[in-house]
């Protein structure tokens, strides 16, 4: 679909004309013939581009039913495209090395540039330029002048499966210059698929005339049998991220376990809340008919018997109490280095004290100082719950 220009756009206007006006078939100057006209977005403001077309005069000669545009056209933007090269790199660039998303680069273009593009063409601009950058990187004399300097390349390979049943993508990467030689997805991870991709980085590496001084890898079976018979001489080594994940499986399983055991002695915090939540729904029926009968449960019986002035105070501190047993309960996140386990262990151990403490602390003080402190000791609970979690 073509662009949408506003009505009150103003254009800078380029002219552009053939530089070889001699006719490619009978050497005649070329005459003007035509004119096209484009207008594509740039950095610096929206361009109306006047390509001036040529052909030969001479009527009998087969290049007069051909016109010649301006060399210099492409140079400026690709056809059928409403941004020229800067704006296109532009974009690609905040894509692929900046990381940014195509909302941000699209409400960038439009505050910064006053370039209006809607998201689907930016994603359409952003595949040719990935298209274009995969062609770049795997160019073989580009590859050659980039690798001049270095004594000896390490490869690695590993494969990138967003789900199961979907195809898993392998990844070749140059270590030392950190630079993705390829990626091809595979259905399945047979050892002739796997020696395939091993095959085709040993040509790569061999019209670079580099050596090959090391393999990293999960050592795989494909990969390790892959390598072997087609790099014979050269060392593979296990990769240190997934050494140390298996390394350190047994204390995240260990710690798994008794996450599961804490969380099957702390239990009841749903129906203590229903339990609070009711005795505030019952208040001022409680105030108006002071007689009701008890309510059946222990932690429903213990907010019942509160007058509605205690009750309040009392009930906030309990949900407050509640809210940071369930955030500590909930705290997954972390690694073999600071197990998630430890830190539910040391919070709850927290809460117990913090609880203790006030049913110390009511034995000798007034029921309204003791919500009060309880209040700010499950606050502090929460408070280091979320820390942890984050």
């Amino acid at each position: 679909m073509a662009y949408h220009w506003p009505a009150d756009t103003d254009f800078a206007l380029w002219e552009l004309d053939v530089l070889d006006r001699n006719c490619p078939v009978c050497g005649r100057m070329m005459h003007i013939c035509d004119h096209r006209y484009r207008r594509f977005h740039t950095l610096d403001g929206p361009v109306q581009l006047i390509c001036k077309l040529n052909h030969c005069p001479d009527p009998t000669c087969p290049g007069h039913a051909k016109t010649k545009s301006p060399e210099c056209e492409i140079t400026l933007a690709l056809p059928q495209m409403a941004i020229g090269w800067d704006v296109f790199c532009w974009i690609g660039h905040r894509r692929c090395s900046r990381h940014m998303a195509v909302s941000l680069i699209q409400s960038e273009l439009l505050d910064d540039y006053g370039i209006k593009l809607s998201a689907d063409a930016i994603e359409k601009y952003i595949r040719r330029y990935q298209v274009m950058l995969a062609a770049r990187q795997q160019d073989a004399e580009w590859l050659r002048q980039h690798y001049e300097s270095v004594a000896e390349i390490i490869l690695c390979i590993d494969g990138l499966q967003p789900e199961k049943g979907h195809e898993t993508l392998y990844v070749v990467r140059e270590l030392t210059q950190k630079r993705v030689w390829f990626a091809e997805p595979l259905l399945s991870a047979t050892a002739d698929e796997v020696r395939r991709l091993i095959t085709k980085a040993k040509a790569m590496a061999q019209s670079l005339g580099t050596p090959v001084g090391l393999w990293m890898s999960d050592r795989q079976d494909a990969f390790v049998k892959g390598i072997a018979a087609e790099f014979p001489d050269v060392p593979h080594r296990y990769c240190d991220n997934h050494f140390l994940r298996d390394l350190a499986q047994p204390v995240l399983e260990a710690d798994s376990h008794a996450k599961v055991q804490m969380r099957k002695k702390v239990r009841g915090l749903r129906t203590i809340e229903q339990a609070v939540l009711q005795q505030r729904k019952a208040e001022p029926q409680d105030e108006l008919t002071p007689d009701a009968p008890e309510t059946t449960g222990t932690a429903t019986t213990a907010a019942t018997n509160l007058s509605p002035t205690m009750a309040e105070p009392v009930g906030s501190v309990v949900l407050d109490y509640c809210a940071a047993v369930r955030g500590i309960l909930n705290d997954d996140q972390g690694g073999p280095l600071h197990p998630p386990g430890l830190r539910m262990a040391a919070a709850l151990h927290e809460v117990e004290e913090s609880l203790q403490r006030n049913l110390d602390a009511k034995k000798g003080g007034s029921r309204r100082s003791n919500s009060g402190g309880s209040r700010d000791a499950s606050r502090r609970a929460s408070t280091k719950s979320t820390r942890s979690k984050r």
